[in-house]
């Protein structure tokens, strides 16, 4: 085998761990969002309610933005770990502000309200962008 083919494959170990920990990390993520939500994103979503998909997709893309900084800047696994259970916990906060911002936020994305649903998203996509580049330890 040449040089270059093994120096490539030697980081596959470390690969495959920090992917199987992000996939675990997103699973946590969504199963906690959703139970802390009052809303049923992922029934909402099988009744094809646009506004719960677009929410639930912002606050996964929120959580995944900075997830992805903590296993770019991490010295290790339980570092990652910790800083991708920061993430969590900042997204879920970001629900519960702007739950508070935008009166009645759950009850007008179980109607379908789709600018509840943007404005939801948009919310999480930035807090997660702030969240990432503040990951940059």
């Amino acid at each position: 085998m040449s040089d270059t083919l093994l120096a490539s494959v030697a980081g596959f170990p470390e690969f495959i761990s920090f992917f199987f920990l992000a996939i675990l990390l997103v699973a946590l993520f969504c199963r906690f969002y959703t139970w802390i939500t009052p809303q049923d994103e992922l029934a909402l979503i099988k009744e094809n309610n646009s506004a719960a998909a677009i929410a639930f997709a912002g606050a996964l893309i929120g959580f995944a933005l900075p997830l992805s900084s903590a296993i770019t800047h991490s010295l290790s696994l339980a570092d990652c770990a910790i800083w991708g259970a920061i993430a969590l916990v900042v997204q879920v906060l970001t629900f519960a502000v702007v739950r508070f911002a935008l009166k009645q936020l759950p009850e007008r994305i179980n109607k379908g309200e789709v600018a509840a649903g943007v404005f939801s998203a948009g919310c999480s996509i930035a807090i997660g962008l702030i969240n990432s580049a503040s990951m940059t330890y």
